[in-house]
Order: C-alpha cells, then structure tokens, then sequence
C-alpha cells in the first residue's frame, strides 16, 4: 500500500457480505457496510430483516424501524437512502420511477406505481452520536468512529526524548533508559508478553563490544502490544537498553501484532514543556516519511535490509537506517515500520 494514510483498512467477508472498514490514521472501526443483504440476517430488537429468507424491502424496513425523516436521492447512482440515527439503508430506483424521488419531501417511495417495493441494496452502519447522515457517494466518508472515553490508552500520545526516556502523556508516566523491570510493572503495569531474545543479530556489527559474546543473547523483551511497545533489557544488567515503537501499518510483516504507538520523537535539543511538543519544528511521528526525517536528522548512508523471506513476510524487505540514539525501520513505501531507541 504506497499511501496507507489515506485510504481506509477494509476487512472484508465476501462470504457473508459485508466490510469493516477503519480509520487508516487511528485504525479504529468507523463504518459497518453490508453489501449483500441476501448474505447477513440482522436482528433489531426481537426482529429478523435480511438473509436469504426474510427481503429487506423497504416496506419491511420501514415497518421495523418506524417513521423517519424524508431520506436522499443520489440521481448519479440512481439509489435512495434513507437515514435513521447510525444507520442508513440504499435502495436502487429503476429509471422509469426516478421522477417519483427527485422532491426530497415527496412522499417515501414504499411502493412504485406497478405495486412492486424497492429491496435494499446496502445497509451502512455507524457511529450516530455525530448526527450526520452516512450512505453512498458523497455521503460515504462521513462516518467517523466515536470519541475515545476520558482517560483512554488508546493512540496515547508518547512522548519520545532521544537518549533519555518515554513518557506516556495520558498516565503521565516517565520510563527512562535503565529502569528496571520493577519500575516498568510499577508505571505501565502487567506486560502483554515477556520473550526472550534468541539472538542479536546486531552482534557482528559490533567488533568494538567488550562484552563476552556469552552475554550478548540473554536479553528479554518486555511486550506491551496494546500500547505499541516493546522494551528490551539486558540480560546481566536487568536494565532498560531498547525501546521499540510500532506503527501497525499495513504492508508490515507485524501488522495487527500491535496496536499503533502514537509516538512523537523529540531530538536532545527539545528543551520545552509537554505543552509545547506539538510547535517543535523537529518532531517525527508515525506520520513522518522517511525522505521528512532525513531532512530533520540528514542522510545516514546506507540502509541495512531487514528480510524475513517471502514465505514468512509476503510484504517484502524492510531497509534499517541507523543514527546516534535512535534506527528507523522503513518501508518500500517510505513509511515508517518501528522505531527503536536505544544509548549510543
């Protein structure tokens, strides 16, 4: 995908008919969309409509839900919506009744004139509170998903100061490089997973390190896939070394692994406040391209490439690029896949 921010990640069940289909930014649901109804029975209150059985005309809709506001006729699409709060339901118009809909509080098309009634051709499912109306065409990117409650974790906004710590600005908790394991269960709770690593494969490139080779593969990775995070120690020290933030594109042999990190990453020249974050000039965020951040940090020379084979990563190679503090995994497409942070 060359531009994952700006179309929508769908899943789709043919099987059954119909998408989800999520925000590309925050990756939250934003629209249920049913496309064959004969597909998907649905149930209102004790009420069956849909499926191979049971016609979603618009006489049964309108029998099931109630009355409501005069609905839209798209004349482009030949189809009539009609909008109900986080729902809406499409019927198609054949030509030679089309002028039967063109007044917008002309009487609901229930029946046509030869006593035959519309059967519903999409159903589009959303999030109401936002009062807007949701259907096909034009009106297809309105849905949003909903607000985050008060307080929520999800796409918490994590500070990232480069050689120096994390910090989580909805909990205001402060992770610095070499806290222990203690004080990460203390600040950011139970892990999701806890993993040994079996190897560093950055060990050859490492001639300089005075450590016996014997120590260099006892690290463990604390996971934390609901925030993004991985979080690395060392196997002697049991001290904080790494942290990697996940930005769950698509395209990525990780992806739906981790929920995004909505990192944004400071250089060692930030001297600010929290408040200020968002007017330094210099940030990078999962948004941030990779031609961006060489323009914020220069050129690096050459990338390693990260290559996982086609059978166990589909996607292709990812190419590593490494600075002072702080390596960037990118993809062919110029985003960003992790970001891993670490002490020079």
């Amino acid at each position: 995908m060359q531009e994952p921010l700006k179309l929508d990640i769908i899943i789709s069940f043919p099987d059954h008919g119909f998408h989800l289909r999520f925000d590309p930014w925050s990756q939250r649901l934003r629209l249920i969309e049913i496309f064959d109804i004969k597909r998907l029975q649905m149930r209102y209150a004790t009420s069956l409509i849909g499926g191979s059985s049971t016609l979603a005309t618009f006489v049964a809709v309108y029998a099931l839900f109630g009355p409501t506001f005069p609905g839209v006729y798209d004349k482009e699409r030949s189809v009539y919506m009609l909008f109900y709060p986080g729902l809406s339901f499409a019927f198609p118009i054949p030509a030679q009744y089309a002028d039967c809909c063109q007044d917008r509080e002309a009487e609901l098309p229930l029946e046509f004139p030869d006593g035959t009634t519309p059967v519903t051709c999409r159903v589009s499912i959303y999030d109401g509170s936002a009062d807007k109306k949701v259907g096909v065409g034009s009106l297809f990117d309105k849905a949003i998903a909903p607000s985050l409650p008060v307080g929520s974790l999800y796409i918490e906004e994590v500070h990232a100061k480069l050689g120096e710590e994390l910090h989580f600005t909805v909990g205001s908790q402060h992770i610095p490089f070499g806290a222990s394991p203690q004080d990460v269960w203390t600040e950011l709770g139970r892990p999701c997973g806890i993993h040994q690593k079996q190897v560093d494969q950055m060990v050859i490139h490492s001639a300089s390190d005075p450590r016996p080779r014997s120590t260099l593969c006892g690290d463990y990775f604390y996971n934390y896939y609901t925030r993004g995070l991985d979080i690395l120690f060392d196997g002697q020290t049991h001290k904080i070394k790494k942290f990697i933030m996940h930005t769950n594109y698509p395209g990525h042999a990780d992806f739906n692994s981790y929920i995004k990190c909505n990192f944004i990453i400071l250089g060692s020249d930030f001297a600010g406040t929290s408040a200020e974050v968002h007017s330094y000039k210099n940030k990078i965020t999962p948004n941030t391209k990779w031609e961006q951040v060489k323009e914020i940090l220069g050129d690096c020379g050459r990338a390693a490439i990260q290559t996982q084979g086609s059978t166990s990563n589909p996607f292709g190679s990812t190419f590593v690029y490494g600075y002072q503090n702080i390596a960037f995994e990118v993809m062919k497409n110029g985003y960003i896949s992790t970001v891993t942070m670490f002490q020079s």
